[in-house]
């Protein structure tokens, strides 16, 4: 199994590559510490919502900011 992000701008539009890490886990709880330690400088960059991807399948989405109202 591999787990990974996918990222999304504030607009829902995805976040190109090259902008953000593109971070491989061999864990779940791996790839969520991670974006743990890091969401505050993908916020920095412009991601909105992150994706946590099984192989192919999404699990969760979940935005990186509270400003949901």
């Amino acid at each position: 199994m591999e787990w990974t992000w996918r990222y999304h701008g504030a607009d829902g539009a995805p976040v190109e590559a090259r902008d953000v890490p593109a971070e491989t886990f061999t864990s779940r709880g791996d790839a969520e510490s991670w974006l743990g330690e890091n969401w505050s400088e993908l916020a920095e960059e412009g991601v909105g919502t992150v994706a946590l991807l099984e192989d192919d399948r999404e699990v969760y989405t979940m935005p990186l900011t509270g400003d949901e109202d």
